[in-house]
């Protein structure tokens, strides 16, 4: 027994000695560097353990293993994304036990001895198996591009001889740590010249007494394949055409519909892109399907090639119908049939997902996947694993959760929102509350700032003058580019000039007002209603306009005039939408003071003004409340969900009540 301790950055009962702590913050420190080689490791792929001694309650020292967390990122993780488990409760699990995969995560489960740690691996039987004290496992490109051809094993056994045990390539979870378990089993006279397990159309894993060690092994075997490996196929880039939005939007609306559910769109025009679909020996080659069958999740079972959504439902439904008769579940349509990745040899490649997050993790493992896939077909020819192994694997309950945990139920999931005077006050409020909903935002601003006013890839920040129709042009395809299509429209921006009386009133400022409170909206409404008539489930616009379209105040001429003219466009264009199911509503703030336009010393002397504190001053309304940029956001929400589905045309104050305009 030792004195235990506990874990810096994880729950106090997880009982480590001192040494045993500090064993977990280095393993912690190597993982943290194979994670963050994409080469290796991609989006939750890859695996790392450390066996340790863990106290249990009554003093009594427990033979523990701490495996990384199912879909954590290996790049960032931290002690508390290691799940310590019980390991004789896990090595019963191994040959001669038969465990059925639909049994593994109630057995894992069972065996965790910290009732706040995230699920295990569904690859923690293979750690178990090895007597190691550290393994390590990526899914290096290196390896796959070798072993993804008809001769893989023996290519594997020419680069590392005696270095490593070879093993077909066999299902992530009970099968595979069977597998190894067998084949550690029957090399009980190489074990202490063996550094590392390839399984072939998978990847790697290295062993060894301590996380150095084991992530030293990893990186001296990868170079070792990278060094015989040849250059890919030789690139001859596709010249992407001038893409229309629109056509990108009804690809993307057409894709939704097949997936039952708004989905998110990027296009990839880079050189990467260009030189896949230009290839066609190449596009073939992706067609054989992911360079792993873990990428399915992400990319589907294999790409589109152009746009024809019919074509591509024969070939995954006759794709299906031969992985029943081998025994694997068919699934559904909506698992299926809709495509992630989208090869076309005008437009580049699009990936798509449920959010922004997944489309651009579809990328980034088909980027992978063509540097991979063309250096084996360097090799003689692109050999991915049967179609089958990816079906199972895909439509596996574990793998399924680790997609569910990975994105968030939200009310907006998959919509995209183009919101004006997106940098600051009201917009950037309307902005937020949009993204906490779970829809991809395009923000506008005439500020710089705005591109990073929020971080993240569900955020485009793009300076646009809005009385400059070509910037908007220009900015609305930059937005379909990056989500595939636009759903939601926020009319936020606008000025409020110095008060000027009639008498007094500057041409040029009414000008200037009336062209970016209206004219400016005008030029958008013409160029974002196709895209509305798109959108899944129905396009929506909401519009801030102001109390002094009910209530106009005096001095404030040109405002008060902009801000109902604004509401009258906006009226019409609810009487015109209607029957393309673009919803447009309006909203009337008024005395939202949390905004740049109120300073603290405006405010000072507005409230001197009336005779009243500023607090009084602020909530000078009805019900005496309060109204902040964020009561306008939440309001704007509510407009863009499902709250106000069956309404148009509504003017809304948001204003705590006031005489006037009640």
């Amino acid at each position: 027994m030792h004195e235990p301790g506990p874990v810096e950055g994880t729950p106090s009962h997880r009982r480590l000695s001192p040494a045993s702590a500090a064993l977990l913050e280095r393993a912690v420190e190597a993982s943290r560097t194979l994670g963050s080689d994409p080469s290796l490791v991609l989006h939750g792929g890859g695996n790392t353990s450390i066996k340790l001694p863990w106290t249990d309650v009554d003093g009594t020292d427990v033979d523990a293993i701490f495996v990384k967390g199912s879909g954590a990122d290996l790049a960032d993780i931290t002690a508390a994304g290691f799940t310590p488990m019980r390991l004789d409760l896990l090595r019963r699990l191994l040959p001669p036990t038969e465990l059925d995969p639909d049994d593994l995560p109630d057995q894992l489960a069972c065996a965790v001895l910290d009732s706040g740690a995230p699920s295990a691996s569904v690859e923690t039987l293979v750690h178990v198996a090895l007597p190691h004290a550290c393994v390590w496992h990526s899914h290096a490109d290196a390896l796959l591009a070798l072993t993804n051809t008809t001769n893989g094993e023996g290519r594997v056994r020419e680069s590392l001889g005696e270095r490593v045990l070879v093993i077909e390539y066999a299902m992530p979870g009970p099968e595979l740590g069977a597998a190894v378990a067998r084949a550690w089993a029957d090399a009980a006279d190489r074990h202490d010249t063996l550094e590392g397990i390839v399984v072939l159309q998978h990847g790697l894993f290295t062993f060894g007494d301590t996380p150095e060690q084991a992530l030293e092994r990893h990186h001296d075997i990868v170079a070792a394949v990278s060094t015989a490996l040849p250059e890919g196929l030789a690139a001859d880039a596709a010249e992407l055409a001038e893409v229309d939005p629109v056509a990108i939007a009804q690809l993307r609306s057409a894709i939704s519909d097949r997936a039952g559910m708004p989905v998110v769109m990027r296009r990839e025009a880079s050189g990467a892109a260009a030189a896949a679909v230009g290839s066609s020996r190449l596009v073939e080659a992706m067609r054989r399907g992911p360079v792993t069958p873990d990428h399915a999740n992400w990319t589907g079972p294999e790409p589109m090639v152009g746009r024809d959504l019919d074509a591509y439902g024969a070939r995954l439904a006759h794709r299906r119908n031969a992985s029943a008769r081998g025994g694997v579940a068919s699934g559904t349509a909506a698992d299926e049939d809709w495509p992630k990745v989208v090869l076309d040899r005008d437009w580049g490649v699009l990936t798509a997902g449920r959010t922004a997050k997944e489309s651009v993790k579809a990328w980034d493992i088909t980027r992978h996947t063509i540097a991979t896939a063309s250096i084996a077909e360097a090799l003689g020819g692109y050999a991915p694993a049967a179609p089958a192994h990816c079906d199972m694997l895909r439509l596996w309950a574990p793998q399924a959760a680790k997609k569910t945990r990975a994105t968030a139920e939200a009310p907006l999931r998959g919509r995209v929102a183009l919101v004006t005077g997106a940098a600051s006050g009201i917009g950037r409020a309307c902005a937020e509350a949009l993204l906490d909903a779970g829809a991809c935002v395009v923000g506008w601003d005439l500020s710089d700032s705005v591109a990073a006013t929020f971080d993240g890839p569900e955020w485009l920040g793009l300076q646009v003058d809005v009385t400059d129709a070509y910037a908007q042009r220009a900015a609305i395809a930059a937005g379909v580019d990056a989500f595939g299509g636009i759903d939601i429209v926020v009319v936020s921006a606008g000025i409020f000039p110095t008060a000027q009386h009639l008498t007094d009133l500057d041409p040029g400022m009414w000008r200037k007002t009336m062209a970016v409170n209206v004219d400016a909206v005008a030029i958008l409404y013409g160029l974002v209603q196709p895209f509305l008539a798109l959108a899944p489930g129905g396009g929506n616009v909401v519009v801030i306009a102001s109390k002094n379209v009910a209530a106009p105040g005096p001095g404030a001429a040109a405002y008060s005039s902009s801000k109902a003219a604004l509401t009258q466009l906006s009226r019409v264009a609810a009487l015109e939408w209607a029957p393309a199911g673009i919803r447009v509503n309006m909203v009337h703030p008024d005395a939202v003071f949390d905004t740049a336009l109120w300073t603290p010393e405006l405010l000072e002397k507005r409230a001197r003004h009336y005779g009243m504190t500023v607090d009084e001053y602020k909530r000078r309304n009805l019900l005496s409340t309060e109204v902040t940029s964020k009561h306008v956001g939440r309001m704007v929400c509510a407009m863009a969900d499902g709250t106000f589905a069956s309404t148009t045309g509504a003017q809304v104050p948001i204003d705590g009540g006031n005489e006037r305009v009640i």
